[in-house]
């Protein structure tokens, strides 16, 4: 149910505006008007369905625009209320809900009953109780805010080309690649150790030094999947434990920072053993290449959006200072 919650505050906020459009169905120039502005607003998505935008896809029967006295009977039968399909989709758009069958059924549902309980909150003169106009003045700020906010990403959106090629130029660490082999040798044995491997020392022990024997050989050029097969033999491992020692096109992110160094390894070079909570590993570095622009280029725009957006809240925030009554808001129990 993505964006419900924020989907019952607008939806309390607008439902008797939507009540009051008609009793009776709208002239069909108003539903085309209608049509185009929620065309506008959803970036002119292309029609997916037969459904005409003047068409009603909602009718709550019974359901009067007009107020009634505080003592009249909740509903007229005489009258009823129609939602047409742009009046729904501009509605679907404003809430941030993308087309999908299941989460408009959700609203489809929802909306009718909050109409009509709204109908009657006002018919109730609730509307006037100071009590829900302190919520509508604090739902106004946050909407307000959350619109801003949406703005603020929409410009960040346009990044020119010029600004990720430089990004790239400047940062081009960051989009190194690696094709890796690596041995990876458990900390603790699955079976007892062969005969001759235990001796007085532990099996962690045992396991470390045989890590240092796998890493002598591979230095001397001895095939890492054969490596690998060894070590997962000495320690017991079975099951689908097939020897896969190759990481091709790796960046180093990709692997834990404690393993990074073997980025400044030499072509054809192998690390020492890196040991950590998990395992022993030994690495062989095959070669190494920047990415391709093209290949990157949607992750660096992605990334100066999310920063460019960022900066631009900041820049808002920054010429404001907040000082808060800590005594006052400090619960009891909190020291």
């Amino acid at each position: 149910m993505r964006s419900f919650c924020m989907a019952g505050v607008l939806i309390a906020a607008m439902a008797w505006a939507q009540i009051q459009m008609k009793t009776n169905p709208a002239p069909p120039e108003a539903h085309a008007n209608a049509a185009g502005a929620a065309k506008t607003e959803t970036g002119a998505q292309e029609e997916t369905t037969t459904t005409a935008p003047d068409a009603a896809v909602i009718t709550i029967k019974g359901l009067c625009p007009e107020h009634t006295p505080h003592s009249a009977a909740p509903a007229n039968t005489g009258c009823e209320t129609v939602i047409t399909r742009a009046e729904f989709e501009k509605l679907a758009d404003v809430l941030h809900m993308g087309k999908g069958t299941q989460i408009w059924r959700q609203l489809g549902s929802s909306y009718p009953q909050i109409l009509v309980m709204a109908h009657e909150a006002e018919r109730r003169g609730m509307d006037k109780q100071p009590r829900f106009q302190e919520r509508l003045r604090f739902a106004r700020l946050e909407i307000l805010s959350q619109e801003l906010i949406r703005q603020l990403r929409e410009e960040a959106a346009q990044v020119p080309e010029k600004d990720v090629a430089d990004y790239y130029q400047e940062n081009s660490k960051e989009f190194e690649q690696a094709s890796l082999e690596r041995i990876v040798i458990p900390n603790r044995p699955q079976r007892d150790l062969p005969a001759g491997g235990q001796s007085a020392e532990k099996p962690e022990d045992a396991m470390t030094k045989e890590a240092e024997l796998l890493r002598a050989r591979a230095a001397q050029g001895e095939d890492f999947a054969g490596l690998q097969k060894e070590a997962y033999d000495f320690a017991g491992v079975s099951g689908n434990s097939e020897a896969k020692p190759k990481l091709d096109k790796m960046r180093r992110r990709g692997l834990p920072p404690a393993h990074a160094a073997v980025f400044d390894l030499k072509v054809g070079e192998v690390s020492e053993v890196i040991s950590d909570g998990t395992a022993h590993y030994i690495y062989k570095l095959d070669a190494r290449e920047i990415a391709p622009l093209e290949s990157v280029k949607v992750e660096i725009t992605s990334l100066l959006r999310q920063r460019r957006a960022e900066s631009d809240v900041q820049a808002i925030q920054q010429p404001f200072t907040t000082d808060i009554d800590q005594k006052y808001f400090t619960v009891k129990g909190d020291d």
